[in-house]
């Protein structure tokens, strides 16, 4: 009569005591070879979400900007491959350094594309004489003028209504497989010189949004210079002030209708720089 007892075989009457204990510690080490595969994972998002507005920087408390790391990063590191193992010694250090650089440059891509938001708004705001209007930035904790948090905001909320958090979780997915764990950066000249040709064309970018508002604020200044010199009686200096207010805020609502595809392009334009960081 065979034993119903799961650990019987047959042989022997006691089942070895041992087996739980190693099917516990085999688990144990899959649990934290798991954790160490994240944490791998997490090395470069975590430098990329900290760079990025909107979701990194000062404006999202700590906790938060963690929890979406390690989740995001153990969502990444089930469908990439197992990195390589690490030790203590120069190849681990320089293979840790290597990912937050890859890491910043994406998130440092993608932040210049709100600072050509930020950009336009201070260039508006010195037409509108709104200049001294300042606000805490969330983006860096310094003070800016408040037409740029304006942009800023609207940045955000085109960049959540394009979709572009998905294109971000596609774009460091991507990452992985152009550049592995533990692979060198292929073309360092090409690296190094993304952020900064990007940062040339966020700046045009910014110029170009702020333009035409500008230019409308310039003949209403010039405006009333003329009308100044011709009836000083009229006092158009106290005149000018609130009518350059006025003409920006309507200005800005009319802005506000064609802002979806210039903002639209330049986030293009970024995922395109961001990519060719791991080119």
């Amino acid at each position: 009569m065979r034993c119903a007892y799961p650990g019987y075989d047959g042989n022997r009457n006691i089942a070895p005591l041992m087996e739980p204990t190693t099917a516990t510690v085999i688990d144990g080490l899959n649990l934290f070879g798991m954790l160490g595969t994240v944490l791998w994972h997490a090395i470069r998002i975590g430098a990329a979400m900290q760079a990025m507005p909107m979701i990194g920087g000062r404006g999202v408390p700590m906790r938060a900007r963690l929890i979406i790391t390690l989740a995001l990063s153990g969502a990444l590191s089930a469908l990439l491959p197992t990195p390589p193992a690490a030790g203590v010694d120069a190849a681990t250090v320089l293979t840790v350094v290597r990912e937050f650089a890859v890491g910043i440059a994406i998130g440092t891509v993608l932040r210049l594309a709100f600072e050509a938001g930020q950009f336009a708004g201070e260039l508006v705001s010195q037409g509108m004489g709104l200049s001294f209007a300042t606000m805490a930035d969330p983006l860096s904790g310094a003070s800016s003028p408040v037409l740029s948090q304006w942009f800023y905001l609207v940045f955000g909320l085109l960049f959540f209504a394009f979709d572009a958090h998905l294109a971000l979780v596609r774009l460091l997915l991507d990452s992985y497989h152009a550049l592995p764990l533990g692979t060198p950066i292929p073309d360092m000249q090409q690296f190094l010189s993304v952020v900064p040709t990007f940062f040339s064309a966020a700046l045009q970018a910014g110029l170009l949004l702020a333009l035409p508002v500008i230019v409308a604020m310039l003949a209403v200044n010039l405006a009333f210079g003329v009308l100044a010199r011709a009836a000083p009686q009229l006092n158009p200096v106290q005149l000018g002030l609130p009518v350059a207010l006025l003409v920006g805020l309507l200005l800005l609502m009319l802005l506000a209708r064609q802002m979806q595809g210039p903002v639209d392009r330049l986030f293009d334009q970024a995922f395109e720089a961001a990519r060719a960081v791991t080119a």
